[in-house]
């Protein structure tokens, strides 16, 4: 029996329920909601020994959300960093990568 008579037959046992639409069905593959402020990209240097620092400031997602979008950066740029109190740390200068990299997941972003 072919695998296409196979499936019609299963389809027509099975009970008839409401079909999902395929927009409700469909997961949301980034973190970047509709109504996301502006984030702040700011180089700073003060209390790290001279080392810099890429701080990102101006979420307004929940912490949980925040670090994962860190998780993201920190492995696509391939350095440390950390996520606290709504704001996400990159170890070094990287300003023009996380914006390319915040822009390429739907956020709106500018260096300061």
């Amino acid at each position: 029996m072919d695998w296409k008579a196979s499936l019609e037959a299963l389809k027509n046992e099975l009970p008839q329920g409401e079909e999902t639409p395929a927009a409700e069905a469909a997961e949301p593959t980034d973190a970047a909601p509709a109504k996301q402020p502006r984030l702040d990209i700011v180089l700073d240097r003060k209390g790290r020994k001279g080392k810099d620092a890429t701080i990102i400031a101006g979420f307004t997602l929940d912490d949980a959300e925040v670090a994962a979008i860190a998780g993201r950066l920190k492995q696509k740029l391939g350095t440390g960093g950390s996520a606290r109190g709504g704001e996400i740390l990159i170890q070094g200068d990287k300003r023009r990568q996380v914006l390319d990299a915040l822009v390429a997941m739907g956020f709106k972003a500018r260096i300061i």
